[in-house]
């Protein structure tokens, strides 16, 4: 008897966790990894390094750090005769529009040309070129560095207005930042300008499904049917919230500041055949003019 009630409490609660196939479904799964990127954002390439890299938590980012086998061989073999690809897509970018005259203006308070290039050199300003630059607090040079960016302009059109993007790491961009929000005279919009999430139904998912596979038997039904609930895809990097503004404009001078941190992707290729992949990868679309 004493064994049996011992039995009786020692035996457990039915699991109540889903099957392997129900885990698996692309839409429980794209739910699953928005929970589990809520604190560490991830980067596209996120999946392909965490099964090959020992990742780490850096800058409200979820990195690959070492590599998991020993492929340092490899990757020397790769830069020195082939082509190695990294993901930079955890820099973030920051985006000025406005007149060009008063861009240049502005950003020669913050860089020296006693250190080297600065934003109005010609082969950079022109925009066939990527410019890099060490950045310091305001008519501060040379004491107050902030830190080293990177930089492109968009190329002209004809238009006195111009696009300048500036790269800057996780760590630096907060002071980056706040600093050119300063010199341009920025302030925040009145309406904030909150990115919508991607938002994807099971119905739209099966559509395309059937679309791209026309041949391809149609799977049941889900059993959740229409009260499934849509998939949300997390906006926004580690190192800005989404629920508040991410662009600044000047009323003064109608410079505008925008954070594209994590709306555009970079990557980096290393190696003697870089140019040759890209231009097997890339193919030039073709210009209509009406």
């Amino acid at each position: 008897k004493i064994q049996a009630e011992k039995a009786v409490h020692q035996k457990k609660e039915q699991s109540k966790t889903k099957c392997r196939k129900a885990r698996r479904r692309h839409i429980n799964l794209v739910a699953e990894f928005n929970r589990r990127q809520r604190k560490s954002i991830w980067l596209e390439t996120h999946i392909w390094h965490a099964k090959r890299f020992h990742m780490v938590k850096k800058w409200g980012y979820c990195l690959g750090n070492s590599p998991t086998e020993k492929s340092y061989r490899a990757c020397y073999r790769a830069m020195a005769k082939h082509c190695l690809l990294q993901d930079l897509s955890y820099y973030c970018c920051l985006e000025l529009t406005g007149k060009e005259n008063e861009l240049l203006k502005q950003l020669a308070r913050i860089c020296s040309i006693d250190t080297g290039l600065t934003f109005q050199e010609a082969c950079c300003l022109s925009g066939r070129f990527e410019g890099s630059l060490n950045l310091y607090r305001a008519d501060r040079y040379p004491e107050d560095m902030l830190g080293p960016v990177t930089f492109i302009w968009k190329p002209r059109d004809g238009s006195e207005h111009r696009q300048l993007w500036i790269w800057v790491h996780p760590a630096l961009k907060q002071d980056i930042l706040k600093e050119l929000k300063a010199i341009f005279q920025c302030s925040e919009p009145e309406e904030i300008c909150i990115m919508e999430p991607v938002t994807t139904s099971i119905q739209e998912e099966k559509q395309m499904e059937v679309v791209m596979n026309p041949v391809k038997k149609r799977k049941k039904e889900d059993k959740e049917g229409e009260k499934a609930v849509p998939v949300k895809k997390i906006i926004g990097d580690g190192t800005r919230d989404p629920f508040k503004s991410y662009s600044w404009i000047s009323q003064t001078t109608g410079i505008k500041i925008s954070d594209k941190s994590m709306e555009i992707l970079r990557y980096r290729l290393i190696g003697p055949l870089s140019h040759s992949v890209l231009t097997e990868t890339l193919k030039a679309a073709s210009v209509q003019t009406v």
